[in-house]
């Protein structure tokens, strides 16, 4: 079954961003789609590793650990002010407000509250994320055929990006939880091994997963955003941007590319994640609550972007998101 799968793997039209599909008889080969030509999926021979292998699949976890954990524990102020302002918008009014606000109280390390469980959270989030998205992406190319993949490849990215969610956010929960709890929580305790055993005596496992769905419905359709927006605009940048073919393109132009659909990603990402991102907060910081209770305490137009949340959570994704994409690419396309 496993010797399938990579053979499966290995034939897809999804391997590699940078060369076109060859046959070993390249004269025979007709066209799969008629007056369309089918991206393939693999690095030049020496640059990386053979697509579909045990060593590509880790490689792109541990990209995604990397890239995941480093961005997010980087931009760990302005997520802490982006929380303040989601679940107490009238004591921090802004996001240049929620940083005078927290300097005034907790000084320049008060900003850091919330980095370890960040970082190991987002690493183990980014470990399933762009590692599984690649199995899935892979698996489910296999199920619908070589033709059909390309034909209907956004529908395939989303596919593939929700289902590599869906197992991310479980090991992203428990310390989601524990990270909003420290930064949102006035007087509660301020490192993540105080925290953890703290939160399991008052709440039992509950409080770890409790904020598991509302993470789903905030994650997964930011995901399914982040892939195939970012897979598709890759495409019309090379396609009606970049004056010359991909393939002829340097890494450096590549990375450029890159940037720039990240940015665009970003955008629409923040946009649709940040009604159930509003209910995460303040689920995680009121303690017994539901993610219903939450939900109608809230109401529809409080969970509508105002000016400050659009603010920090466009930074917040943004800057994420665009950095997370580049350190990807070079970690694992590089």
């Amino acid at each position: 079954m496993w010797n399938t799968f990579l053979e499966v793997s290995k034939n897809n039209p999804f391997a590699s961003p940078v060369h076109t599909a060859r046959c070993e008889n390249q004269q025979e080969m007709k066209p799969l789609v008629p007056g369309r030509t089918i991206a393939a999926a693999a690095v030049p021979e020496g640059d990386s590793c053979e697509f579909g292998s045990a060593k590509y699949f880790a490689l792109c976890g541990l990209g995604g650990i990397l890239s995941c954990g480093i961005t997010h524990t980087g931009i760990v102020p302005l997520d802490l002010v982006k929380c303040r302002i989601q679940v107490d918008p009238a004591k921090y009014k802004s996001v240049v407000n929620g940083f005078k606000v927290t300097l005034a109280e907790d000084g320049v390390r008060g900003l850091g509250k919330g980095w370890a469980p960040t970082f190991f959270g987002y690493s183990a989030q980014g470990l399933c994320k762009f590692g599984l998205y690649e199995v899935f992406k892979v698996f489910y190319s296999g199920i619908i055929g070589e033709e059909n993949s390309y034909l209907y490849r956004t529908w395939l990215y989303l596919a593939a990006s929700a289902s590599a969610e869906f197992f991310a956010d479980i090991g992203l929960s428990p310390m989601e939880a524990a990270k909003v709890k420290i930064q949102t929580t006035p007087g509660f305790v301020g490192t993540l091994r105080e925290a953890l055993p703290l939160m399991y005596k008052n709440e039992g496992m509950s409080a770890f997963y409790k904020g598991l769905v509302p993470l789903w419905m905030r994650q997964i359709p930011y995901t399914m955003m982040k892939f195939a927006c970012f897979e598709r605009t890759v495409e019309l940048l090379y396609a009606h941007v970049v004056p010359k073919p991909r393939a002829d393109c340097t890494k450096g132009e590549q990375l450029i590319v890159t940037f720039a659909a990240g940015y665009i990603a970003g955008v629409f990402c923040a946009i649709v994640s940040h009604p159930a991102d509003t209910v995460v907060s303040k689920l995680n910081q009121e303690k017994g609550s539901t993610a219903m209770d939450v939900a109608k305490k809230l109401g529809f137009m409080g969970e509508s972007l105002t000016a400050n949340e659009m603010t920090g959570l466009l930074g917040v994704s943004l800057i994420s998101l665009v950095m997370r994409r580049c350190l990807y690419w070079q970690l694992v396309v590089t």
